[in-house]
């Protein structure tokens, strides 16, 4: 079972628009972001051109090249992109950039922001055991709305949202004391709420260990990396919730919560081509939980599925037990119920891309 592969025609469709106006607009947010040297501007420059064109031959970016953006697959157009960033801003290359996240201002700002702190100072509010964990299942669906690439190309503010699909009874049924791997997504607000999931999970004994999966370089503007991980992680020892980010930290040293990075989670493909490592890794754990939008699409493929084609059909290859923590932020959507598609493709409304909708997905 198949369907095409998203690409970046016909114009107006939503990967249309990251490539013409979201991308134009972060190479324009990565230069005031941090103080560049004029020859990475000018690398900058080179990069905001070659996007209006071709695809220019780059190093293991071979594939497409002299293609244009919109005509190859969306998921490894947006990829090479972010790869060719990374490249602009020296950070592969020896030299005093080396290593520098160029996203790393706007992820300390949100952060150290009021939006966060509010969160926080609500959660710390929580003492039902029921309610805990009801609250933090949807700060950590709905924190990735707070994803900062999705913000250059979408009004939508935050608040309250619809959940289409509403699969959580199963996930938690699964969570019987065994290891639990949790495929982090976004940066700053959207990692904070999965880091005190991963603390319940551990103080509830509902997982022995939790492994999570974060990126082994800058990804996608806000995507968590391990110093993400530590950032996060002081910021909730300096919150009303202090007591967790403690108890985490303590995880971390005795090897009960353990950060990972691989390889493939930087690749342009979806997870149908994972290496035989991160497939045992995944085959491992009692669930693994997919986390955002970008995993959702490389769990399902990138491709333009009838939106009722079955959660548990396009991911039948994964694996073990997969959950699906997904805001809505793209055309990709499986496993909506038909007369929830027919409701909202009569409404007009975008619901599809415009992150007012999620879904919980459990196979």
């Amino acid at each position: 079972m198949t369907s095409p592969e998203i690409t970046g025609n016909p114009p107006g469709s939503f990967a249309w628009s990251v490539l013409h106006e979201r991308h134009p607009k972060l190479i324009a947010q990565v230069r005031d972001g941090l103080p560049y040297p004029p020859a990475t501007g000018r690398a900058l420059d080179e990069l905001a051109d070659e996007i209006t064109g071709e695809i220019q031959p780059h190093a293991g970016w071979e594939k497409y090249a002299g293609r244009s953006w919109d005509d190859v697959p969306f998921l490894w157009a947006e990829s090479c992109f972010y790869r060719k960033l990374l490249d602009a801003v020296g950070y592969f290359a020896p030299g005093p950039w080396q290593g520098v996240d160029p996203f790393e201002p706007v992820k300390s700002a949100e952060l150290r922001g009021p939006e966060l702190a509010a969160d926080l100072a609500a959660f710390a509010t929580r003492t039902d055991d029921a309610a805990v964990e009801s609250a933090l299942l949807t700060a950590s669906l709905w924190g990735n709305r707070a994803d900062l690439g999705f913000r250059l190309s979408s009004g939508q503010a935050d608040g309250a949202g619809a959940l289409l699909v509403d699969e959580s009874p199963l996930l938690w049924s699964l969570l019987d004391g065994g290891p639990v791997v949790v495929v982090a997504d976004n940066a700053a607000r959207e990692l904070v709420p999965d880091l005190l999931l991963a603390d319940r999970l551990l103080t509830t004994g509902r997982a022995g260990t939790v492994v999570l999966h974060a990126k082994p370089y800058p990804y996608y503007v806000s995507d968590a990396l391990l110093p993400d991980v530590v950032a996060a992680l002081r910021r909730l020892t300096e919150s009303p919730v202090a007591d967790a980010g403690h108890r985490l930290a303590r995880a971390m040293r005795d090897g009960r919560l353990d950060v990972r990075a691989h390889p493939f989670s930087c690749a342009p493909w979806s997870y149908h081509r994972m290496p035989d490592d991160l497939a045992a890794d995944f085959a491992s754990a009692t669930v693994t939980i997919m986390k955002g939008d970008l995993n959702y699409r490389r769990l399902v493929g990138d491709r333009r599925w009838p939106p009722t084609t079955p959660f548990a059909e396009v991911t039948a290859y994964f694996p073990g037990r997969v959950a699906a923590l997904r805001t809505m932020k793209c055309d990709v959507a499986v496993g909506i119920p038909a007369d929830v598609v027919d409701r909202l493709d009569a409404s007009g409304e975008r619901w599809r891309s415009n992150g007012a909708h999620a879904v919980i997905h459990v196979r």
